[in-house]
């Protein structure tokens, strides 16, 4: 009977053994040094408050004459990711060349900021949503189910989704639009926590691969490893510890991102791998090739992801690169861009830059002040009136507008 015990103790430690050294047993203890990127810094700066006038214009967008009063906008103002201290309508004033602004007296005459998309901004919006619903539709649609199929269960809750839906190039009604219209794939479904999420129905094989895997399909792959490209900010001086490791890591067998990894000893360099392929993968399905860290940081327990998981972001500052322009932590995916040019473009890309240009030129010509001198005309007619009848300090609007009787000087005032 000893005899027996300790052949098996023997056999499950050789078992074990072997099995921990494919996945390498520990995580080496390598720490690389950040170093500023100037290029992909000025890639975040320019796109600081891009998501917030793009959501505006969806907004007004998707409403049938494209106008909406501020207290009706200032509800969407938790989707904007505007500093707390900026009122909504000092923001959309600084724009007048994508939003028009309005007075509409309300049931007491007091005259009622509303805004309506520029002519100029129409036009872009129509381009854009051509190519989410006609030219493009495919390929967003399929961002979204290659989403879902990262999870483990194919499911996230739409509060996660409304974090990445711009990022994702996602419409914003995609809910009534892209879901509702494909019921055979989705489905709306109740959570545990009383929440609403969104499962993915059918498993698409042929979507199921990696942007990496793609790029690779024509090269031999030893020991199923597959190597992350990888870059570093000038000056960035890696040691020689730093290089052997990275050069052996990127030698271990890459998951992928689309199969089950629950084999995987979390305390590896195998299973750090799979992280940073995840990553790797969710990243190059955003349009911009970035998204803010927050976006990803509730995304442990659907992608079955270690603790701390973010933290390979820090660990591999030659695929990742965390700028910390607008005080927030964005995460870029540093082999999507040639200095501060996205590599392959896609064309939502296109439509955002003529938005951000757009956003830089009222700007500037605002602050010249070539709108002071512009009186905005007073809406009278009974069918744009607003149908909500009396407004109280406290209904959320009053303070966002920060009217105060004289509308030129006040529109004025706020151009500094």
């Amino acid at each position: 009977m000893f005899f027996v015990r300790r052949s098996v103790s023997c056999f499950s430690y050789f078992y074990l053994s072997i099995n921990f050294r494919i996945q390498r047993r520990c995580l080496v203890n390598v720490k690389l040094k950040w170093v500023k990127d100037r290029f992909l810094d000025n890639v975040v700066s320019g796109s600081l408050h891009l998501k917030a006038t793009c959501t505006l214009v969806s907004i007004l967008g998707t409403h049938s004459d494209s106008c909406l009063p501020i207290h009706i906008l200032a509800k969407h103002r938790g989707q904007l990711d505007l500093p707390y201290d900026l009122k909504l309508a000092t923001f959309i004033r600084r724009y007048p060349n994508i939003f028009q602004e309005l007075y509409v007296p309300d049931s007491r005459g007091t005259p009622v900021p509303w805004y309506k998309l520029t002519p100029e901004a129409l036009n872009v919006y129509n381009q854009e949503m051509h190519l989410i619903y006609e030219e493009c539709y495919v390929d967003i649609l399929q961002r979204l189910q290659k989403l879902l199929m990262l999870t483990k269960e194919r499911l996230l809750p739409l509060q996660t989704i409304e974090q990445l839906r711009w990022d994702l190039g996602l419409p914003y009604d995609y809910e009534n639009t892209l879901v509702a219209k494909n019921p055979e794939s989705f489905s709306f479904i109740k959570l545990p926590d009383e929440r609403v999420g969104l499962k993915l129905l059918v498993w698409n094989d042929s979507i199921a691969v990696s942007h990496l895997e793609h790029r690779n399909l024509k090269q031999e792959e030893k020991n199923g490893a597959l190597a992350f490209p990888v870059s570093f900010t000038r000056g960035f001086g890696l040691k020689r510890k730093c290089m052997e490791w990275l050069h052996e890591w990127q030698k271990l067998p890459y998951t992928s991102p689309y199969v089950d990894a629950s084999h995987l000893d979390s305390r590896t360099d195998t299973s750090e791998k799979r992280v940073v392929g995840v990553f790797h993968e969710l990243l190059h399905l955003t349009i911009n090739k970035k998204t803010e860290r927050k976006n990803v940081s509730n995304l442990r327990a659907p992608l079955a992801m270690p603790q701390k998981f973010t933290k390979v972001f820090e660990r591999h500052p030659e695929i990742f690169y965390i700028s910390q322009k607008g005080g927030l932590h964005t995460v870029v995916l540093r082999e999507a861009y040639d200095r501060d040019h996205l590599v392959e473009k896609h064309p939502l890309a296109d439509i955002r830059e003529t938005y951000a240009s757009m956003m830089k030129e009222g700007f500037l010509d605002r602050s010249r002040g070539l709108y002071k001198k512009e009186r905005r005309p007073i809406l009278v007619d009974e069918s744009v009136k607003s149908p909500f009848g009396r407004r109280r300090n406290g209904d959320g609007f009053e303070s966002d507008s920060g009217i105060d009787g004289n509308l030129i000087s006040e529109y004025e005032s706020d151009e500094g």
